[in-house]
């Protein structure tokens, strides 16, 4: 099969390999639809290695048609079309997948819009509902509100009530963010989100989405509520924060996670997509959730895409096309 190899001089190419042989607890995906993510970006600079056992190439979401299926595989069909989670081989004509990291594609969205769901919403939902147990007019603060996962999170937000400011760059992602429904804007190159919280929110932020990291940690910690969750999902800010007040993080009794989705446990993923499932499935056949994509483009293109991602102007996800 085709796949779109990383050389050595860190260019994504294309490439041959063998297609993947399935477990009894998987199927074989012919993937036309692949979601970029910021995984991919350091995974092909050599900084994000896939975990033991995963496929070395690149796409960590997919959208297809099974074409074959494991002898232990009851719940789907040959010919079902699906999107999925996948420990590495997304960038590629087709992909394993756990059967039970698999979500049936709803029949008003195309294969590219399928291949925008999975990482975004999975990792949302388990950082506002699995870690932070998110509930109905709590308030959430969500940094890179238009971030693919920033998108997600606020729709899921919203879905059951909670009360969303997120923070963004320009007015674009600003009226997309409101848009989606949160209810409070911050544009970060002109206002500090701490001084936002001192003149429209005293009691603070209930929940803390932060994808920036770096010195956000203590600033997070200024406008966290009492019993809050900070949730650290990534460190585009840099890996330090130089100085954090313990005695203010003791005197909220804050609560600081940090989470990632790609490393975890077959058997949390599949309890993951289970729960989302339950709670969401319907919300996302009915389109009152949706993903947000901001452009498509042939595999061919995969190069432009991780160019256009790196200069974080994108609001939701690129996505990769297969045309077989």
């Amino acid at each position: 099969m085709k796949f779109i190899d990383v050389n050595e001089q860190q260019e994504l190419v294309f490439n041959q390999t063998l297609t993947p042989i399935i477990a009894d607890d998987e199927c074989l995906l012919k993937v036309h639809g692949c979601g970029v993510n910021r995984a991919d970006l350091l995974q092909r600079a050599g900084k994000y290695p896939p975990p033991p056992g995963e496929s070395p190439i690149l796409g960590l979401e997919v959208c297809g048609e099974i074409t074959k299926l494991g002898s232990g595989v009851g719940s789907f069909n040959i010919g079902d079309k699906v999107l999925g989670l996948v420990g590495g081989g997304g960038y590629s004509e087709f992909v394993k997948i756990k059967a039970s990291h698999m979500i049936p594609l709803p029949e008003h969205l195309s294969f590219a819009q399928g291949a925008a769901i999975a990482e975004v919403y999975l990792t949302a939902f388990q950082s506002l509902f699995s870690i932070a147990n998110l509930q109905p007019k709590q308030q959430v603060l969500i940094h890179a509100g238009a971030s693919g996962v920033g998108t997600a999170a606020i729709q899921l937000c919203k879905a059951i009530n909670a009360q969303v400011t997120v923070t963004v760059s320009s007015e674009k992602k600003a009226n997309a963010c409101k848009a989606l429904g949160a209810d409070n804007i911050i544009n970060y190159t002109e206002e500090d989100f701490v001084a936002w919280k001192k003149q429209n929110l005293k009691s603070g932020f209930d929940v803390i989405l932060d994808v920036v990291g770096g010195d956000y940690l203590s600033r997070n910690i200024d406008v966290a509520a009492l019993d809050s969750k900070i949730v650290m999902l990534a460190m585009l800010g840099g890996r330090f924060c130089e100085k954090v007040d313990v005695a203010k993080m003791l005197l909220k009794r804050v609560n600081i996670h940090a989470s990632t989705l790609r490393s975890r446990s077959d058997s949390y993923k599949s309890k993951l997509v289970e729960d989302f499932s339950d709670k969401f499935s319907l919300a996302l056949s009915k389109g009152l959730i949706k993903p947000v994509i901001e452009q498509e483009f042939d595999w061919s293109e995969a190069d432009q895409a991780h160019n256009l991602m790196s200069q974080n102007k994108n609001i939701g996800k690129y996505i990769l096309t297969i045309n077989h």
